[in-house]
């Protein structure tokens, strides 16, 4: 147990949630000295066999740590804004601000400045958006576990009708899949 999670009763219960779901805290020692906390979760990613991992940081982001895609991205609340910017145009070949004004509407991310208060925001956003994401993945059928594929397939297998049938379908549950 890292010492962050010893003494305040915020970072206690955020330490026993993790427990509780498998999280690990797997922050390298430059990362804890930039104030920077990188948690991986006990679930493999859907495109590469490695474990998705967040991470907070001291900027106040909390980021996806890319493990599907090439690179990271923001979690923190996006907040509408108003950029403007000056006008320009040309006279006789050298551009001119006009004095006007244009309105441009961005989005920028809601920086969380205390670090309990982003841990807190990534444990939210990681049982929101991952485990209840994949909890309903079961309930709808979407997912089969390991062992009940590995049961049919080896079942398959062992009767030698695995080169006889290209599109066999199981039922498990009231749930119809289909064994590749």
């Amino acid at each position: 147990m890292k010492t962050i999670y010893k003494g305040d009763s915020r970072y206690e219960k955020i330490y026993e949630q993790m427990q509780l779901l498998g999280i690990q805290d797997v922050s390298s020692p430059t990362q804890v000295k930039n104030g920077t906390i990188v948690w991986r979760l006990p679930i493999l990613s859907d495109k590469k066999n490695t474990y998705l991992e967040y991470a907070a940081f001291a900027s106040g982001y909390v980021r996806n740590q890319g493990v599907d895609c090439h690179s990271n991205w923001q979690c923190n609340k996006r907040i509408p804004s108003d950029a403007y910017y000056p006008e320009y145009e040309f006279i006789d070949g050298k551009q001119v601000k006009t004095g006007k004004y244009l309105k441009w509407q961005t989005r920028s991310c809601e920086l969380i400045p205390n670090e309990i208060d982003r841990l807190e925001y990534m444990m939210k956003y990681v049982i929101k958006n991952e485990f209840i994401k994949r909890a309903n993945y079961v309930q709808e059928g979407k997912f089969v576990p390991k062992w009940q594929y590995d049961n049919v397939r080896e079942a398959v297998i062992e009767h030698g009708i695995d080169n006889q049938v290209k599109d066999l379908q199981v039922i498990i549950d009231g749930h119809k899949y289909k064994v590749i």
